[in-house]
């Protein structure tokens, strides 16, 4: 077992004896104290172990039974491959095939599609056989798979130490606020929460994991506000992890008085850009909002504001466990960390990571983000987004001749169309919009479309000569029509 984790698993068995009556784990419908809580794990360690298996999927909501698989794969050494909620089917198969995940837990609502996927229902898993070598780095504790910036989600290997280690630093970072009760708003397959979720359980607070129905979050994007601000009253957490988009849903709720945010004492936000404006108002109506940066190939967290070491518009200093510099083109340079390799490529050997994004530092160390290196884009729920990939549903829609997708840390994408013929009606260009979003999963699809006046052309400015978008031109050309879509103000419980 590595350092990290033997630390990890430690401190559970401290807890269990040592806060044995404290609730460790609060879902929909069950609690459990950390005595039971270390118990339960063990007992699941076993099952796996008779299993004689080294990779494990899950496809649960969050709640009690999510997170003691969970710890149980990790600490009996096994691979653990998380699958998003917001992933769509062939995504997720995608993910179990290359994978080569032997057992799954899933929801009862996966029943038909594991079934498709070549799976066997026996007891409390889904079973599968591989013949072929396994795809992953030895010692791969947690394979994520990004957002699929090309439609095909990115498995990242990552170690057991690895990620225990961010585990400790945001557990350091926040221990002057002192929380004892985390909520998890996010999927536990989003690492960040993950992460976060390890560092409650580390300093023996007690995690809260409601499920997406019981807080009103729906896929990737969607948000019934009176569900969500009746699950924070109800639970009275005192820590969160939140992307821009659901802290812009607590400040403005906030703000109109339908939220009270006094007992919080540790919000962290990240995922995508935060308008330092929006952390402004967070401070204002008492929410302690502390952005950071991270990224799936690095374990998550890099850099992280904390409590007196701040600087709104920054997203903190680096952590310990990592060094930061900037390339002679102002790119994020990382070192420390790092991923073990991509599923099925060769392992990772360089000493630096490479973020793809671009950065500056000020005097004190804090860093600033200027943007991305190509041309993804982050939504303001944490999404990876490649526009070529939506761009090319589009204009395989019959009438859309010219498409151009734009979603950088906005809540919805915004998609410029031009159509092959003048006179065709903005029925048309609706449906083949709606057709394409059917396509897509939610993070990707098309809330919002404008149609273009005049084609995109060389003699314009906004295509190259080859055809291609000029990105940046049409970004400021059309500032106007994206900017009215980054977020609506009139947020009503």
């Amino acid at each position: 077992m590595s350092p990290e984790l033997e630390r990890f698993k430690q401190a559970l068995r401290n807890h269990a004896e040592q806060k044995s009556n404290v609730t460790a784990l609060w879902g929909d419908n069950r609690k459990l104290n950390y005595a039971n809580l270390y118990a339960e794990v063990m007992q699941r360690q076993q099952c796996l172990r008779d299993e004689q298996v080294k990779v494990v999927a899950l496809a649960l909501d969050n709640g009690v039974d999510a997170m003691l698989w969970d710890l149980a794969v990790l600490f009996e050494g096994l691979t653990c491959v998380t699958l998003p909620p917001f992933f769509n089917p062939a995504q997720r198969k995608h993910c179990l095939e290359q994978s080569q995940a032997e057992r799954v837990i899933a929801e009862p609502s996966m029943h038909d599609e594991l079934q498709a996927a070549g799976y066997r229902k026996s007891g409390e898993f889904w079973h599968r056989t591989f013949s072929n070598p396994s795809p992953m780095p030895e010692g791969t504790a947690k394979l994520t798979f990004t957002s699929g910036t090309t439609g095909t989600p990115k498995g990242v290997c990552l170690s057991a130490d690895s990620i225990l280690r961010v585990t400790r630093e945001l557990d350091l970072a926040s221990k002057p606020t002192h929380p004892r009760h985390h909520l998890a708003l996010l999927p536990l397959a989003i690492l960040l929460e993950n992460i976060g979720c390890y560092a409650a359980l580390f300093a023996g607070a007690t995690l809260s994991l409601p499920s997406e129905k019981t807080l009103g979050i729906r896929g990737a994007s969607g948000v019934d506000v009176p569900s969500l601000l009746g699950c924070l009253a109800s639970r009275s957490p005192q820590s969160l992890i939140l992307v821009p988009q659901l802290l812009l849903v607590l400040v403005s709720t906030a703000e109109q008085k339908a939220f009270d945010p006094q007992g919080l004492r540790f919000v962290a936000v990240g995922g995508a850009r935060v308008c330092e404006d929006l952390l402004h108002r967070a401070q204002r109506v008492g929410i302690p909002v502390f952005e950071g940066y991270g990224l799936s190939e690095c374990a998550s967290v890099v850099c992280l504001n904390r409590p007196q070491t701040q600087r709104p518009g920054s997203v903190g200093q680096p952590l310990p466990h990592v060094e930061i510099r900037l390339a002679d083109d102002g790119e994020v340079l990382i070192k420390g960390g790092s991923l073990l390799g991509y599923l099925g490529e060769a392992p990772h050997t360089a000493e630096w990571w490479p973020s793809g994004d671009l950065g500056e530092f000020d005097a004190d160390g804090f860093l600033y983000l200027k943007g991305r290196k190509k041309h993804q884009f982050v939504t303001s729920f944490g999404r990876n987004v490649n526009p070529d990939w939506v761009e090319a549903e589009l204009t395989q829609r019959g009438p859309v001749a010219q498409a151009f997708v734009y979603g950088e840390a906005m809540p919805g994408n915004h998609a410029l169309l031009w159509p092959h013929r003048p006179d065709c009606p903005d029925e048309q260009l609706a449906a083949a919009v709606a057709q394409a979003n059917e396509a897509l999963p939610d993070y990707a699809r098309i809330h919002h479309w404008t149609r273009l006046d005049q084609p995109f052309t060389p003699g314009n400015g906004l295509l190259t000569a080859n055809g291609r978008p000029r990105r940046d031109a049409i970004v400021e050309r059309y500032r106007a029509q994206l900017a009215g879509s980054v977020f609506s103000e009139e947020i009503v419980p």
